[in-house]
């Protein structure tokens, strides 16, 4: 099985990287259009800044080239929400795969932003939770959330319910980091590679 691992303008591949080889996965890293389209599976991780990373997508072709796979594709954190239609951060029109606005957290006295740590995950649904106990616990850092909508497949409150996981035909995306994640998230990530 051939995985990649889409190189853009993001950050937090090792660690994706370090997970699949956990699992006994060599995952490629590249951008180039042809090897990302001939992939069994591909990955989509991120941290970073919606709009650089779009600006890059959009420079390089590869927004396009992603929204046009047809192979299971897996977005991971700042992935997720580029999957969506629009983000409040930097004011940036995403890859539109999924039909949701990302919206930013409000800083209240009990809840700080960014939202870091570990935190349940409910109302799982789908062949990515297969095997995995509800209310499992997972690892998020973000500022930026996607609104829960008919795609939310895992929920997550955080001051308010919002899109854990979300999947749309053979996009699946996930808010958290399953690479981080513990036994939970290579599961989750074994699921992916299996599906």
């Amino acid at each position: 099985m051939k995985v990649v691992i889409v190189k853009y303008n993001a950050g937090n591949v090792q660690s994706v990287r370090f997970a699949l080889e956990r699992l006994g996965v060599q995952a490629a890293w590249t951008d180039d259009p042809e090897e990302i389209r001939q992939a069994d599976r591909v990955i989509f991780p991120g941290v970073g800044e919606a709009s650089s990373a779009m600006e890059y997508l959009n420079a390089t072709g590869l927004s396009k080239v992603i929204a046009g796979l047809s192979q299971p594709v897996l977005g991971i954190c700042l992935g997720l929400q580029l999957f969506c239609k629009h983000s409040e951060e930097g004011n940036t029109d995403c890859l539109n795969i999924v039909d949701v606005q990302v919206r930013k957290f409000q800083s209240v006295k009990t809840l700080k932003v960014p939202h870091i740590g570990w935190n349940t995950v409910e109302n799982l649904q789908g062949p990515l939770f297969k095997g995995i106990e509800p209310d499992t616990r997972f690892y998020f850092v973000h500022s930026f959330y996607a609104e829960a909508s008919p795609f939310t497949t895992a929920s997550t409150e955080y001051g308010l319910n919002f899109s854990a996981a979300m999947q749309r035909d053979n996009f699946f995306a996930v808010q958290f980091h399953p690479e981080k994640s513990g036994p939970a998230g290579s599961l989750l990530l074994q699921n992916f590679l299996s599906l």
